[in-house]
């Protein structure tokens, strides 16, 4: 269910005259009066909340006003009678459409329709894990399948690529979606305050204790428990979290009974477990009851087709930091650059290139010279796609040659030969599909 504003002194004649499907429709007058700046502010901001799409009313007194703040909530559609001039600077100032009154119930169905695919990927979390990428398109598949599961999910990857994402895209797709997502920054909790941080403490439990709090566990109950970089706790949090998987209930400090905890677990790492377990600096019985789902997000330089996308869906969601123009794409040159870089902070390193061109580009789009100048002047090693088509060649032919060994030395087992060639069960797979198409 979308929900939809109108913002506009005709406003309830609109919503009288359109019967709503599929999204719920709500008016406001848009009467300002000789409300200061900071009323006007608190007015948009606080009339945009919790709505996915705004119709916004050009022939309101404080329109460029009220633009500004609302664009950066939720897509805004201006309308007013035909005036060319008002159409072209509220496309200026952030506008995603324009048109013209009477604001018709078959127009507003077609525009709404038009938005809603966008406004649900934002929604429910999969639009900044973008991409058309055949490996971007597994992930989607293992984040669906994962979310209609209640076993514990173990989501691996390099630091940047969109863990903590792919997560909350799990909850937000799961039956537990209208529960509680608790995030845990496993690296921020030192063993002295662990226990009462995890679990929770009853009044009077220790000096200090003059309240009795729930910790993060219980404020997941019914929920989803993210478990951000298990790879870096130490042994003590690893007991505290095996007791907690094995027995399904937990125990403030201070207190006398069990507590009953109903909650998804889901963990997330850039480091490798298995080796971690080999070395005995991770218990070998929590990577078992952690791994049950692997999802492994595979680094940037590793999907290329899909920087374009990502672009795209980051200029959108900075674009409103600029408040005297409205930055709308990139140039083919900018994009040709992006293309030719090797992406070491992944995801997140594009997002920030993104966000920093958009402060100091003074063009409608991103050009060459709004990107870092180390990006321009060649100072990194060329992603993968600038090899020439001979190396290319020699490089997946040998690569072809390898996985077939390991497949021949494991006796055909995937999941061995992976473990062999020190990469996971999905990669060789992917890898296995990408040598059919070779030969």
């Amino acid at each position: 269910m979308l929900n939809v504003l109108i913002i506009s002194n005709e406003a309830g004649n609109i919503r009288a005259a359109h019967k709503a499907g599929g999204f719920a429709l709500s008016a406001d007058r848009g009467d300002s009066g000789e409300a200061t700046d900071s009323a006007h502010s608190s007015a948009a901001n606080s009339s945009a909340a919790g709505y996915d799409l705004t119709f916004l009313d050009l022939d309101l007194p404080d329109w460029r006003y009220r633009l500004t703040e609302l664009r950066k909530q939720a897509p805004v559609i201006a309308f007013s009678h035909p005036d060319i001039n008002r159409a072209v600077e509220a496309m200026k100032l952030g506008a995603g459409d324009y048109v013209s009154k009477p604001l018709t119930p078959d127009v507003m169905t077609e525009i709404i329709g038009r938005y809603k695919k966008k406004i649900l990927n934002r929604k429910y979390g999969f639009d900044e894990i973008t991409g058309t990428s055949a490996a971007m398109q597994e992930i989607f598949g293992l984040i669906t399948r994962a979310a209609a599961s209640e076993s514990n999910v173990l989501v691996t990857g390099e630091s940047g690529t969109g863990k903590e994402l792919v997560a909350r895209a799990i909850h937000r797709w799961s039956p537990r979606s209208d529960g509680a997502f608790v995030s845990i920054n496993c690296g921020a909790i030192p063993d002295t305050l662990l226990e009462s941080e995890l679990f929770g403490f009853e009044k009077g439990a220790f000096t200090g204790a003059n309240y009795t709090k729930k910790g993060l566990v219980e404020s997941a109950h019914g929920g989803t428990l993210f478990f951000d970089e298990i790879g870096d706790v130490s042994p003590m949090f690893q007991i505290k979290v095996l007791r907690m998987l094995q027995e399904g209930e937990i125990m403030r400090v201070g207190g006398m009974r069990p507590i009953k905890v109903d909650v998804r677990i889901i963990t997330a790492t850039n480091k490798d477990l298995r080796a971690a377990c080999r070395q005995n600096v991770f218990r070998e019985d929590l990577f078992y009851r952690l791994n049950v789902i692997n999802i492994h997000l595979p680094p940037l330089r590793d999907r290329m087709d899909d920087i374009p996308h990502l672009a795209i869906r980051f200029i959108e969601k900075h674009a409103g930091k600029r408040r005297d123009m409205v930055v709308r794409g990139i140039s083919p040159e900018a994009m040709n650059t992006l293309m030719n870089h090797s992406y070491p902070g992944n995801v997140r390193e594009l997002e920030n290139i993104i966000e920093r061109a958009i402060s100091f580009t003074n063009s409608p789009e991103i050009l060459p010279a709004d990107l870092p100048g180390f990006m321009r002047e060649g100072g990194v090693i060329a992603a993968p796609t600038s090899f020439t088509p001979i190396l290319r060649h020699a490089l997946a032919e040998r690569e072809r040659e390898v996985i077939l060994a390991a497949l021949r030395d494991s006796g055909g087992n995937i999941s061995r030969a992976a473990a062999s060639l020190g990469i996971y069960r999905q990669q060789l797979q992917r890898k296995l599909r990408q040598i059919n198409c070779l030969s």
